[in-house]
């Protein structure tokens, strides 16, 4: 299998002032070619350091793509140091790039600089990839059996380049090319730990050619990535891996197609022509921030209500004070009459209503910080359920409104499998 080693280079990275998104793009990209990545890295803008990384990448690859470290000014030292390292004793100028460079500097009203027509000389070992979108080009090296790219480090250049770079390598490598599929589902509700545990008999079982890798987080819950790097069936195996897993999880799969939860449940309401609204307490507004930020949201999305302050519980969404006051806020009987009242102000077939100490103060013993009480109000009755998460503030809120969206998500499925 071709391997690839990424290497981005700038002082830039090496300080936090940019976020790397190259490499995660370019990574993507060539895996869809059939090209594994062997390692990715960064550098600053230090000859030596940039020396010793393409030295050590080309051991470690077949092929080595950089990004960065081109341009017109005295940090710019990428192509000097490729030249070097690759043998060069001349540059030549390319007349296509010097064009760009020309017609770049007259559409933006610059004066066109010899600094700029520099930009378009190259190594003798190399040939150009023109870059139009920018005034740097990039260089493609071949060298002792080995391919050595280098493209700007402006992420809309580097991308504009991508679709020549990668024709480029498939013509290059041809047959030595091998099939990489990827596949991911996506579980909500069930921890990490839990989750190894359940299905561990069905990741032991797993054909030798399939890797499994576990992609934990708060807001999207655990997603399951199969991979395969050697079978022409690839796709077919990870599918039939796939089925068994369905009768093992159940309902905590909401995604195979790398879907979010609020995009899963929106289609779940449009297909039923269901509306929502919303009543929040400890999330704040997150979860109507969540389904608002999706187009077409106002197709099934009413409105909601940030019921933070009890008054408002009571004025608003009409929760009687005798309740607030017998059984708290935080209990079910206020969230379920906040989800009724919020059922009767917008005239939604569906409400989610939360109330819980997202903290770090505010809990008793009685109610920790981290307790949440969700409330479902759907056409016919209300189901409620409480649960307790940690005393992390940002991460409770986090936390509330995803599983929230799940107790959605799982009675509208219970809804329609009932129908």
């Amino acid at each position: 299998m071709i391997s690839c080693t990424i290497c981005t280079i700038g002082d830039e990275l090496l300080i936090g002032q940019v976020i790397d998104t190259n490499s995660s793009v370019i990574a993507k990209a060539i895996n869809q070619i059939g090209i594994s990545v062997a390692l990715l890295h960064s550098v600053g803008d230090n000859r030596e350091d940039i020396h010793a990384a393409i030295d050590h990448s080309l051991q470690k690859s077949d092929l080595l793509i950089l990004t960065g470290g081109l341009g017109p000014t005295k940090d710019d030292i990428t192509k000097n140091t490729l030249a070097r390292y690759t043998g060069s004793t001349s540059f030549y100028r390319s007349s296509a790039q010097e064009a760009h460079i020309i017609a770049i500097c007259a559409k933006r009203g610059n004066n066109l600089l010899e600094i700029n027509r520099v930009q378009a000389d190259v190594p003798d070992t190399c040939s150009v990839l023109e870059n139009k979108l920018g005034t740097a080009p990039g260089m493609w090296f071949t060298y002792k059996e080995k391919v050595i790219i280098s493209l700007p480090g402006v992420p809309f250049e580097m991308e504009g380049l991508l679709p020549q770079v990668l024709q480029r390598i498939k013509t290059h490598f041809g047959a030595s090319l091998s099939p990489i599929t990827h596949k991911t589902l996506s579980t909500i509700g069930i921890p990490e730990s839990v989750l190894a545990l359940k299905i561990a008999d069905w990741e032991n079982s797993l054909p030798k050619t399939l890797h499994l890798a576990y992609l934990p987080n708060p807001r999207t819950g655990v997603r399951l990535r199969l991979s395969d790097y050697e079978s022409k069936n690839g796709e077919q195996l990870i599918e039939n891996a796939f089925s068994q897993l369905r009768q093992i999880l159940g309902n905590a799969i909401y995604s195979y197609d790398n879907e979010t939860l609020e995009e899963v449940i929106a289609k779940l309401l449009l297909e039923k022509k269901y509306t929502l609204s919303t009543a929040e307490s400890c999330t704040g507004g997150k979860i109507g921030s969540i389904f608002t930020s999706l187009e077409g949201a106002s197709n099934y999305y009413h409105g909601g209500i940030i019921a933070y302050h009890n008054n408002i519980k009571e004025k608003i969404l009409n929760v009687p004070r005798q309740l607030i006051d017998t059984y708290g806020a935080v209990s079910q009987q206020c969230v379920e009459a906040m989800a009724m009242g919020a059922q009767q102000l917008f005239h939604t077939d569906w409400v989610i209503a939360t109330s819980g100490i997202a903290g770090p103060s505010g809990g008793t013993k009685e109610k920790p910080v981290g307790t949440l009480w969700i409330a479902i109000a759907s056409p016919k009755t209300v189901y409620s359920k409480h649960f307790i998460f940690s005393n992390d503030r940002l991460r409770n809120i986090d936390r509330f409104s995803v599983t929230a969206l799940n107790e959605l998500r799982i009675h509208l499925l219970q809804i329609s499998n009932n129908e």
